[in-house]
């Protein structure tokens, strides 16, 4: 019996259609011994063996080969086991064996299932670990309904993420920040870079919603405001290049409380994209180049969500009834004070009971969108397998 039909045509899971397929799945784990999932995970080895044997890959197929080689490295591990123990099963077999011999055979079996279960736990957490990519994102934080207490809260978003980065050790470089007059937010935005920025804070898009006493508030009335959080990935040069005519660049001097240095200095830098009308400014930074930079950035990134959006308004709208896109009007999270709670409402998402903790940007809003990433991860994979079996079918 050779090695992938040891491995993907043993009959451990009754499934008479792949019809069945969503069945065999529960609480985020896959059923390895689903014959739909076994012939989906020997097509990756397959298309592992396929890419890894070319002299030359394009970049997808570069990307391609890392994101499938763990489970491929798992996969390997658990066929060699399947190998041993049927070896062991033959050499059982033999009547020449005494009893000692026997015995050797039956711990060493032990031994070898005991290594298998955890090989079969890795392979799980390998299927649904999230890829992390090195890269950036505009965050864009906006108060919402809820007036100067919505403000308040956009402040500390602003702060949390800003913590958050830190203790990630990211790059963080602030574009604009309107502030109100009571020291709250209307509106900031940040550029964030580093490795697992795009994955991980794409999961913080969406409306954040707070509930609340104002300390301001006599009543003791419970208020809620929302805050909105819009990520937008940063292009790279490749993506977006900007001809220099295109750009029409204006400085003066930067307003708002800095010093002398900010009243006498024309670091504050405007850009006009001319042939879209797209305006940014930057004026955070004491020097003109470095707010040139980012408000350079900050108008690539813009153009290329305007870019998007144009090519995949018509999939959108067809895709407008579905639940869970992330989008800036979706509540995503809410954080209850009198309660002391932050609740995550998608899928994957969880009620923590420490929301100055939560506030403070560590683990516990890290452990949060690695969940999230998670649960998204078993839903492509759900999807990955069902199209699979579908052209299976087809072809069978």
């Amino acid at each position: 019996m050779s090695l992938l039909r040891v491995l993907f045509n043993r009959p451990l899971c009754n499934v008479e259609k792949f019809s069945l397929l969503r069945k065999c799945y529960s609480q985020n784990s896959v059923n390895l011994s689903d014959p739909a999932v076994q012939k989906y995970l020997k097509h990756l080895m397959l298309e592992h063996d396929d890419l890894y044997s070319k002299s030359r890959r394009t970049a997808e197929e570069n990307q391609r080969l890392y994101e499938i080689k763990p489970i491929v490295s798992v996969l390997d591990q658990r066929i060699t086991l399947y190998d041993s123990i049927e070896s062991l099963k033959e050499l059982n077999k033999k009547d020449d064996e005494d009893v000692e011999v026997k015995k050797m055979i039956k711990e060493e079996a032990q031994i070898y299932l005991k290594r298998l279960k955890e090989i079969d736990g890795e392979l799980q957490s390998t299927l649904l670990e999230p890829n992390l990519t090195e890269g950036g994102v505009l965050l864009e934080i906006t108060a919402g309904a809820g007036g100067q207490e919505a403000m308040l809260f956009a402040r500390e978003l602003f702060e949390l993420y800003q913590s958050y980065a830190n203790y990630k050790d990211w790059e963080v470089d602030i574009a604009s920040v309107e502030k109100s007059d009571l020291g709250g937010i209307r509106k900031v935005s940040m550029l964030i870079s580093g490795y697992g920025v795009p994955d991980l804070m794409k999961m913080e898009a969406g409306v954040h919603r707070v509930q609340r006493i104002p300390t301001t508030e006599k009543g003791g009335r419970i208020h809620t405001s929302t805050v909105s959080v819009a990520v937008l990935p940063q292009p790279t040069e490749i993506e977006l290049n900007i001809p220099e005519k295109d750009i029409a660049v204006e400085t003066k001097r930067a307003s708002g409380a800095g010093g002398q240095h900010v009243n006498t200095t024309d670091s504050a830098v405007r850009l006009l994209h001319v042939p879209t009308g797209t305006v940014v400014e930057c004026q955070e930074g004491r020097s003109q180049i470095k707010n040139k930079q980012i408000a350079m950035q900050k108008l690539r990134t813009l153009l290329l969500q305007k870019q998007y959006e144009e090519q995949t308004s018509k999939i959108q709208k067809e895709r407008k009834s579905q639940v869970g896109s992330g989008n800036r009007n979706e509540k995503i999270r809410t954080y209850n004070y009198p309660q002391d709670r932050v609740t995550e409402h998608r899928e994957g998402g969880t009620t923590l009971h420490s929301l100055k903790t939560f506030m403070e940007g560590g683990e516990q809003l890290e452990q949060l969108q690695e969940s999230l990433l998670r649960q998204q991860r078993y839903q492509t994979l759900l999807e990955e397998i069902q199209e699979f079996t579908k052209k299976y079918e087809g072809s069978g």
